[in-house]
């Protein structure tokens, strides 16, 4: 009991918690955008991918790390064009564009690295963001380690938790963006463009699901290697919900699976002599799913999600 005690007490634990949570807060974010304007994006598992793979390519190809997250960014948005294209201009099944999308973008990562590549048996090691070391506050007791020895993405994501919030809960642009999640015909009676609103939030959510993938590249790992996104995006999918669509409640929901997937690594080399080591490995999954049941059942969720808008059609 006292060793599980030590590990909440641990600054080591709650700043490999929010590492760990990074990249779901990019992707929680961007399937937020899309969902709050009407538009699911189970592309993102593939948008992951594509993000982690031109991102540590750019940077490989002397872009530099901004240069790299970029270009992650661009990638991300232009998958997401496409799936704004399927769903959002000719009306086809938002599940079914999604999930091709995450074949495509996931095939098309595939085939640039083995193109660009074609006789490396192990990728490339790149020169990653390393953690900033503030002065004065770096050394903090508990709060330096946790927050001041981050990477700059981390800092990015914190800071686009922020500025997502902002937008949505006090702009005209997120009243619009909520409105035609839940009443396009309204929208589009204010003389708004459903069309571009939820355009522009399906592109814009899917470079930043794109950022949540060149993370793992360029922040937590040094290289590309296939499998490293292992179900993230799917994750973000379910977190979504569980934050009830508000991206402060993101940001817990992002935190609480960093905090389960942090703490069963510390069980594991605890326990794992007398436990098999798969019960940790599945533990952040059940613990999430417990929480976003209890959760979900209250959830407010947009009202026009998955529902396609055609000006002039009721």
């Amino acid at each position: 009991m006292m060793d599980f005690l030590n590990i909440f007490l641990s600054d080591s634990f709650w700043a490999a918690s929010l590492r760990i949570a990074t990249p779901l807060i990019f992707g929680v974010l961007g399937a937020l955008l899309c969902e709050r304007s009407g538009v699911l994006n189970l592309g993102i598992e593939g948008i992951f991918v594509v993000g982690a793979m031109t991102g540590w390519m750019a940077v490989w190809l002397g872009a530099g790390l901004w240069g790299g997250i970029i270009v992650a960014a661009l990638s991300g948005a232009l998958f997401g064009l496409f799936h704004g294209i399927l769903t959002v201009i000719f009306g086809l099944s938002q599940h079914v564009s999604g999930l091709g999308i995450t074949l495509f973008a996931s095939s098309a990562a595939s085939f640039t690295y083995r193109t660009a590549l074609p006789k490396v048996s192990s990728p490339p090691r790149i020169e990653p963001f390393r953690a900033l070391d503030i002065p004065v506050l770096s050394d903090l007791p508990f709060v330096g380690p946790v927050l001041f020895q981050q990477t700059a993405m981390t800092w990015l994501a914190l800071f686009l938790v922020a500025a997502v919030w902002w937008v949505m809960e006090k702009t005209a642009l997120g009243v619009a963006i909520k409105a035609v999640g839940d009443n396009p015909e309204a929208v589009n009676a204010q003389g708004l463009s459903v069309i571009k609103l939820r355009m522009g939030s399906v592109i814009a959510g899917s470079a930043l699901m794109a950022l949540g993938g060149a993370f793992l590249t360029m922040s937590a790992f040094d290289a590309f290697f296939f499998g490293m996104v292992n179900g993230r995006g799917w994750v973000c999918i379910a977190l979504v919900i569980f934050a009830s669509w508000q991206p402060s409640k993101a940001l817990l929901g992002a935190l609480l699976f960093g905090m389960f997937d942090a703490l069963q690594v510390r069980l594991q080399t605890q326990a794992g002599a007398i436990i098999p080591g798969q019960i940790f490995l599945m533990a952040p999954y059940v613990l999430s799913i417990i929480a976003l049941v209890i959760v979900a059942r209250k959830a407010d969720y947009p009202r026009a999600l998955l529902t396609p808008w055609f000006k002039g059609q009721r």
